[in-house]
């Protein structure tokens, strides 16, 4: 299912306000091929739940070691990768660049390992940050949080996305943590919508997320554009 999805008249600023409300208009204007691409990666991500279920029903008997095993290993060289498939098809959207709901594969097709070891080596910054003191593991989480868009956009290497997202989000990280306190009540209300409304919810957090990159990425293309160019004599 391919759409090309036009640039919206939006003043896009990275502020909570700006970031939900692009990703509210985009979300009316591709509803059906974002909520493909949401349904896809949820239906991709129940055998992880089906797996815990089985080893906390098993015990630490040999099944319940396997099925413990089977999760972990499937959220990280699956789920992990389709994650970041899925954020670049919503930035491609928060753009108004053409996009194919296949999209979201493409990692599985190139830079597969950059993007198995991005989403490992993030996620083992911020559980260590958790578990040494929950502040620093949210702080980790706010400031590794355009890893994923700058390893499927820029094609940036594990430590090089790493380092460039710390940077990126600086003046930017409580912005982000702010739009993370309001993706609560949205999935809140999206569960009290009988269930339904929990796809929609979870559609337009990611759309957030995706529009906050993306507008402080051009902010910070346009700055580099506007420095003055020293010619040495």
């Amino acid at each position: 299912m391919e759409n090309t999805s036009q640039p919206l008249t939006y003043d896009l600023q990275p502020t909570v306000g700006s970031s939900y409300g692009m990703s509210w208009e985009v979300m009316k204007k591709n509803f059906l091929e974002l909520l493909l691409v949401m349904v896809i990666y949820v239906v991709a991500s129940f055998p992880v739940g089906i797996g815990r279920a089985g080893a906390e029903a098993a015990g630490l008997g040999f099944g319940g070691v396997m099925l413990g095993i089977f999760s972990l290993v499937y959220g990280l060289f699956v789920v992990g990768p389709l994650s970041y498939g899925m954020a670049y098809i919503f930035l491609k959207v928060i753009r108004g660049e053409k996009f194919d709901v296949a999209d979201m594969f493409d990692c599985f097709k190139s830079n597969y390992i950059n993007v198995v070891l991005a989403n490992l080596l993030t996620g083992a910054i911020i559980i260590a940050g958790f578990i040494v003191f929950i502040i620093p593991g949210i702080i980790f989480a706010c400031k590794l949080a355009f890893v994923p868009y700058l390893v499927m956009d820029k094609k940036l290497e594990v430590i090089e996305a790493v380092k460039t997202s710390w940077n990126m989000t600086r003046g930017h990280a409580m912005t982000i943590f702010l739009m993370a306190l309001l993706a609560f009540p949205i999935i809140i209300l999206g569960l009290l919508m009988i269930l339904i409304g929990v796809v929609p919810a979870s559609i337009w957090i990611e759309g957030a997320f995706a529009a906050i990159y993306h507008s402080v990425d051009k902010k910070l293309n346009n700055h580099a554009e506007a420095e003055p160019v020293v010619v040495a004599e």
